[in-house]
């Protein structure tokens, strides 16, 4: 009679369960887990998560051997990261000299008071988030609004609260629409 060898299941997974973290060891693991990698690990954390959390950046910290003030510290001093889940459409209103003198305040303020919400909140439903930027490094086309990832040059009030309301509403429609056929 010959022993059975238990049968080992091979986990591709992390070990915490949640698949988005492999995307993470990927790159730290491609950068040899040098300390400099810093900023990448960064990035690829927040596209697969959609915002850094305490977790995260406490993770990020322990497999790069970095002080988490240190990791804290990047990911504060760089506007494309996040702490909390943002909505499903994302406006970024620039806040440098050039959109500011040329009327980026009023452009936040529309938006704050159409929406409800201050910068850096989310509609409650989800739907909306509204940011700003200290330079998205476009002056030449301020007031400058990055809304869902597409840079919008020369924006005023009037324009960009009619586009984030068109969008809005088709999600709300798709939202209705999905809660009708359940």
């Amino acid at each position: 009679m010959t022993a059975q060898q238990p049968a080992t299941k091979k986990n591709n997974g992390h070990p915490s369960g949640d698949e988005r973290y492999i995307a993470i060891d990927r790159t730290i693991k491609r950068f040899r887990y040098e300390k400099d990698a810093l900023l990448e690990v960064l990035n690829s954390a927040q596209e697969s998560f959609g915002y850094l959390s305490r977790d995260l950046l406490i993770y990020i910290s322990n497999q790069l051997n970095v002080p988490m003030s240190q990791v804290y510290g990047v990911a504060t001093f760089y506007h494309m990261f996040t702490f909390e889940p943002l909505g499903e459409h994302n406006c970024i209103v620039c806040q440098g000299t050039a959109c500011h003198v040329k009327g980026a305040d009023r452009i936040v303020q529309a938006l704050s008071e159409k929406y409800n919400i201050n910068t850096g909140e989310t509609t409650p439903d989800g739907l909306f988030s509204l940011t700003t930027a200290r330079c998205l490094g476009c002056c030449g086309l301020a007031p400058v609004v990055v809304l869902n990832g597409e840079v919008r040059g020369k924006e005023t009030p009037e324009a960009i609260t009619t586009r984030v309301k068109e969008i809005v509403s088709i999600s709300e429609n798709n939202l209705v629409h999905q809660t009708e056929g359940e």
